[in-house]
Parts: C-alpha cells; sequence; structure tokens
C-alpha cells in the first residue's frame, strides 16, 4: 500500500475499534499521541470513551509524564498514570539481554488490568513498522497479551507517523524519540536509577543546547555521546564546555562516536 492507502485502511480501522471503550498505551511519543488524536476523534463520532494509560516508570525521562499529560490534555484524552518500579517489579536490575520482553510483559499485564477495571476491552499500542525489523523482543509480549498495534498492522513506518501526526496537528509530531534508560547501558551492566538520572541529566542538557537526536551511552565511567553527524561539528565547536559540563556530572571521559546516532547501538551483538 501506498500512504494514502495505509492511511485511509488505518483511520477505517481506528473507527472499528473506537466502536467500543479503547484503551492505550500512551508514552506522549509520536506514536502513541498520533494514535491517540485518530481514536479520540473517532470516538466523538461513537460516544466511546479513549483511555490514554501512561506507564510512569523512572526508566523514561522525567519530562516524559509531563508531556504525556499534555498531549492526553489537547486530544481530549481521559488520562491515567500507573507508577511502577521497573527494576524490582520486572526483575531486569541486571539488564539482562530480554530485558525489554520483561518490562513489556510487566507493564502491559498491569495496563490490561487497569483498562479492564475501566470497562475497556480493547487495548493498543503505538509500535510501528520500523519497530518490526529491529531487535525488539518486548513485542513477543505484546502478541502474548493480545494487544493490538494499528501502525504496525497497515505497515506505517516511523517516517509516515510523523507525516500523518502533522496533518492531525500533534503538537509532538517532530519530537525526538526517548526509548527507556535502560538502552543507554550495556547488556550485563547492574543498573540503577540513580545512574539513569545521571544519563537523563547529561541528554536534556545536549539537547537544550540545539541537538535533536542525542543519546548518552555509558560504559563504566565513560560517557559516548552519538548525535546526528551534521550535528558533530557543532558539538566539537564547544567540546571543551561539553566535557567539563559532563565531568561534573560524574563521568570521567567523555566521547564522540564518529558513526553518529543511531537506535539500537547497543544490540550489536545480538542475534534477533
Amino acid at each position: 500500500m501506498n500512504y494514502e492507502e495505509k492511511k485511509q485502511a488505518l483511520t477505517a480501522y481506528i473507527a472499528q475499534l473506537a466502536r467500543q471503550d479503547v484503551a492505550l498505551a500512551f508514552s506522549g511519543g509520536v506514536d502513541s499521541s498520533l494514535l491517540l488524536k485518530m481514536c479520540c476523534e473517532a470516538a466523538s463520532l461513537t460516544g466511546k470513551k479513549v483511555y490514554a494509560i501512561t506507564m510512569h516508570t523512572r526508566l523514561h525521562p522525567m519530562k516524559d509524564l509531563d508531556i504525556a499529560t499534555r498531549v492526553a490534555q489537547e486530544a481530549g484524552a481521559e488520562h491515567v498514570v500507573i507508577f511502577v518500579d521497573e527494576l524490582g517489579e520486572a526483575g531486569i536490575d541486571g539488564n539482562p539481554v530480554d530485558r525489554c520482553y520483561r518490562c513489556k510483559k510487566t507493564l502491559f499485564q498491569k495496563l490490561k488490568a487497569k483498562a479492564l477495571e475501566l470497562g475497556a476491552v480493547c487495548v493498543m499500542d503505538g509500535t510501528n513498522e520500523d519497530d518490526m525489523h529491529v531487535y525488539r523482543p518486548g513485542i513477543k509480549a505484546l502478541v502474548e497479551l493480545d494487544v493490538i498495534s494499528p501502525l504496525a498492522k497497515f505497515g506505517i513506518t516511523k517516517e509516515e507517523v510523523r507525516k500523518l501526526a502533522a496533518e492531525y496537528g500533534v503538537s509532538v509530531a517532530h519530537r525526538p524519540s526517548t526509548p527507556c534508560m535502560a538502552t543507554r547501558f550495556p547488556y550485563g551492566t547492574q543498573l540503577s536509577y540513580e545512574a539513569m538520572r545521571q544519563v537523563d541529566e547529561a541528554e536534556e542538557w545536549l539537547r537544550a543546547q540545539g541537538l535533536y537526536n542525542v543519546r548518552v551511552r555509558v560504559h563504566d565511567n565513560v560517557a559516548r555521546i552519538e548525535v546526528d553527524k551534521e550535528d558533530m561539528p557543532k558539538l566539537l565547536s564547544w567540546s571543551e564546555q561539553v566535557a567539563s559540563t559532563l565531568k561534573g556530572m560524574g563521568y570521567d571521559y567523555v566521547t564522540l562516536d564518529l558513526e553518529g546516532f543511531r537506535s539500537g547501538s547497543m544490540d550489536i551483538h545480538i542475534n534477533s
């Protein structure tokens, strides 16, 4: 299908789902925000409810909850927040290779229980087509729990998600992706909320300098910075300030990854 055909198919499918109350795993990112907007528009015609359920964990940037709250209000959804201690409850403090599966299984079991409590049998998430072609063990958990992924169902890529979100006037259409902070550490590393808060602080500071895609990957006491290749000259032009700031946050060495930003760079030795 081309873009227009995908859009029409997705719109019709969402309209069908909105004949009943629906619950959406809602992070405030562009994927789930697009689905939330479409669900709310469809539900306005059927009179059904749309629940935006945010799993608030300390594995994600602290500002994510504020963004999710704002976007849910913009869409007109009922926002529900569930607080989770992921390191303890999902058993991922050792950052195992199947971390994503354990997290998703734990989170979506809680989310589905809350959805049923609210009367929403239909539960969906924002997995897109691109997610189906990289190492995403959490997708197995979604399948096991019968979670619907409309974007992936119709082969809608991240680029197409952003395009459609912009057409719908979604305020976070061009927001960079913000995967969980555990992805900044090698598998087998002992995780702590303090170490992840430190990464969050470092990345937030770098984004405040005008950088778009930013990852601070941590290897013991080394901070390996990934940015888009076109931003490398800018970063290098104030390298002393960057090094000084991140060392002040607790890192002994600060490096720039010459391959640039890329999702899943910690998965290079994983056979998906």
